[in-house]
């Protein structure tokens, strides 16, 4: 008789999350200019990741160095926990005229946007960790999906990412040296278009010097 006393048992995980984590199974590696990009963004009620929820999440898509803005997706967020400074800074908890979803539902509607996309956002550590968050939860597993940080690739883009530059450069900063419009700031669907030209504007300068390669984009 074998024991099995020791075997770890495989979760239980609800259908919508086992399509997602199924992406990932042999995924083959694609060329840049075919891959799917999904650049988001989120708005909080503030910076805490075990404190804090997300509000709004906002992504849109990008494949061939090409924005597809019909591709694209917005959710507002339930709020269990009324906090008053949070409608000072975003106006979103008091806003009826905007539906609102719970947040179980919010990340499946992700999930199933994202898939297996490389995920793009300014800071990304951040948004990372509060959708990672909002995964654990839930009981789910944190995301899979490669990430790319709009700010260190800028940095990337300059050749200084190995001289121990920490400077950290904002997205206004970046808007404003790329020339790129800064409509619909400070939501999670603008900044995430925002985020999108931003990323195209720097790959143009990395295809422009021949850096335009996985090892180069990729968060290390």
């Amino acid at each position: 008789m074998t024991l099995n006393w020791f075997k770890r048992k495989t979760p239980d995980y609800p259908d919508f999350f086992m399509a997602y984590l199924n992406c990932f199974k042999n995924k083959p590696i694609t060329e840049i200019q075919e891959t799917r990009f999904v650049a988001f963004d989120t708005e909080t009620t503030g910076f805490r990741i075990k404190d804090d929820r997300v509000l709004s999440i906002g992504a849109v898509s990008i494949i061939g160095k090409t924005i597809n803005v019909n591709d694209s997706l917005e959710l507002y967020l339930q709020q269990d926990v009324f906090r008053p400074e949070t409608v000072e800074i975003h106006g979103l908890l008091k806003n009826d005229s905007i539906d609102k979803i719970q947040e179980f539902e919010a990340i499946k509607l992700f999930l199933d946007y994202i898939k297996d996309s490389v995920l793009i956002a300014h800071h990304a550590n951040f948004d990372k960790n509060m959708i990672n968050e909002m995964l654990i939860r839930h009981g789910l597993k944190p995301l899979k999906n490669k990430f790319i940080d709009t700010g260190v690739l800028y940095k990337k883009a300059l050749h200084i990412i190995y001289q121990n530059n920490s400077k950290p450069y904002t997205l206004d900063f970046l808007c404003s040296e790329l020339n790129v419009p800064t409509v619909d700031r400070h939501t999670a669907t603008g900044d995430a278009l925002i985020t999108a030209l931003v990323f195209l504007k720097i790959l143009s300068r990395l295809d422009k010097r021949k850096h335009l390669n996985w090892g180069y984009l990729l968060n290390k």
